[in-house]
């Protein structure tokens, strides 16, 4: 049985476009950039579930609130596991795309 394209393709456009658009303000607004960073995001999606995606970028932002609320997101097991998961793929992407 084949792969079908909604197993690779399950990220919301929005999510796509609000990477893309962070990507650009981080690595300049040119045509290439728009291209290498939709390609990273597109490496990113095929290496990581979407889910897990979301969840690592929660750990991120959460992990700069100060205080208790941070710490947890700081010190957690599974959200360092997450974020290592959304590490290890943009790495790939970067490597990839970039």
């Amino acid at each position: 049985m084949g792969a079908r394209a909604e197993d690779f393709n399950d990220y919301p456009t929005a999510a796509r476009s609000e990477y893309v658009y962070g990507c650009l303000k981080a690595n300049g607004e040119t045509r290439q950039v728009i291209t290498q960073c939709s390609c990273s995001i597109d490496v990113i999606a095929s290496l990581l579930p979407y889910d897990r995606y979301v969840t690592a970028e929660t750990v991120l932002s959460m992990s700069q609130v100060r205080g208790n609320l941070g710490g947890q997101f700081r010190s957690s097991e599974q959200a360092a596991s997450a974020l290592n998961d959304l590490r290890r793929a943009q790495a790939e992407a970067e490597v990839r795309c970039f």
